[in-house]
């Protein structure tokens, strides 16, 4: 039987997981973290995501956890709606990261081992497997190691090379944290701008808890993303002077949540998703950041395709080959996202300006009276 070492209890690392051990493979999930990530912000499942989810018999309580926001709308400094988007999905079904990750450890760990609070620290590979230490001590021995650690893999930096190699900076830096779900309106999204900054609140019909969102443009900054600290100081340079609509409130709040998210809005480029016995998928892999609305879809595709490619290839390597040739073209389109972030942060006021007239007449916006 195929031993396999998941790095990342995340959505693609237990997508996949939950697809191996239902191959008859048998996966191991280590996560740094002492439990699971259930925190997070909407992510999006579309198209042959759905299909995935539905195969894993979650797609009923996917459903019924839908996050149900009704569009987006910008504001002005007094709170006054200047325009609507509303969001038509068709297909596509919009879930907290949280409650997605937490519905996919239901249905995994029955089949799958779990080790939490621990991370890989070397790895080790011959012509028969991959020889693992483990940050707590231990060390074992597996067939093959995949990668699914997120932005700023562990597992990418040791057979791969340092991030700044494949780590594409967009331009700007991103920010979410939990907010009074009375400072936002019920199922909407309200979006107040600055030239070349965004905050903003996301309130789900399904959730007390709203959430509170922040983006400004940026060249690349020095600072260690595990380092809360650091995070906080970032914030509060680029948003602590302004003292419009309600982003002082907004930013008092997120500097004091202990689950503050802060970081770059960053792609993954690698020339190639595996070397000998190691493979990533999803942000590890090709992360298209969070302006893409893509990383859910992306992992859930990215997963289930490495896992029936692992199944039915006599060998690794021809696996590893045969899923990056299924799904290099997705990860292309969806890393396409200069679009969506000149919607969200315009650059100057003219930007603005011209974010809602276009947006209008081409009707995908309604102007507030």
């Amino acid at each position: 039987m195929t031993e396999i070492l998941v790095v990342g209890a995340s959505i693609a690392g237990q997508t996949l997981a939950y697809w191996l051990a239902r191959h008859g493979m048998r996966p191991t999930v280590v996560e740094r973290a002492p439990r699971l990530r259930v925190g997070g912000n909407g992510v999006d499942l579309r198209d042959q995501a759905t299909e995935v989810a539905e195969r894993m018999g979650i797609m009923s309580r996917v459903r019924a956890a839908a996050t149900d926001v009704r569009g987006i709308k910008f504001v002005d400094a007094s709170d006054r709606a200047v325009a609507r988007m509303n969001m038509s999905r068709g297909g596509e079904i919009e879930i907290m990261r949280g409650d997605l990750v937490a519905l996919l450890h239901e249905v995994a760990a029955p089949e799958v081992e779990y080790v939490f609070g621990d991370s890989v620290r070397s790895m080790e590979e011959d012509g028969g497997g991959v020889t693992v230490s483990f940050e707590g001590g231990a060390t074992r021995r597996f067939d093959l190691v995949i990668g699914a650690d997120g932005l700023h893999s562990s597992v990418r930096r040791l057979a791969f090379g340092p991030e700044a190699r494949f780590l594409r900076h967009m331009g700007h830096y991103f920010a979410f944290a939990n907010a009074d779900a009375a400072l936002a309106e019920d199922r909407w999204v309200t979006m107040y701008n600055q030239p070349g900054k965004m905050a903003g609140l996301y309130r789900s019909g399904n959730h007390d808890q709203a959430k509170a969102y922040f983006i400004f443009r940026s060249e690349p900054l020095e600072y260690d993303h595990r380092d809360v600290e650091q995070h906080r100081t970032l914030l509060k340079e680029a948003f602590g002077h302004e003292t419009s609509w309600r982003v002082g409130e907004l930013l008092e709040g997120a500097l004091a949540d202990p689950e503050l998210y802060f970081d770059a809005l960053s792609q993954v480029r690698l020339p190639s998703w595996s070397s000998g016995r190691v493979a990533l998928v999803g942000d590890a892999a090709y992360c298209a950041s969070p302006a893409s609305g893509a990383g859910a879809e992306l992992a859930v595709v990215g997963a289930y395709r490495l896992a029936e490619e692992l199944a039915s290839a006599s060998d690794h390597q021809v696996a590893f080959r045969r899923y990056e040739e299924e799904h290099r073209e997705l990860v292309r389109r969806k890393q396409q996202i200069g679009p969506n972030v000149r919607m969200m942060v315009p650059k100057n006021r003219l930007g603005m300006w011209a974010r809602n007239a276009f947006a209008s007449s081409m009707g995908l916006l309604s102007r507030s009276s």
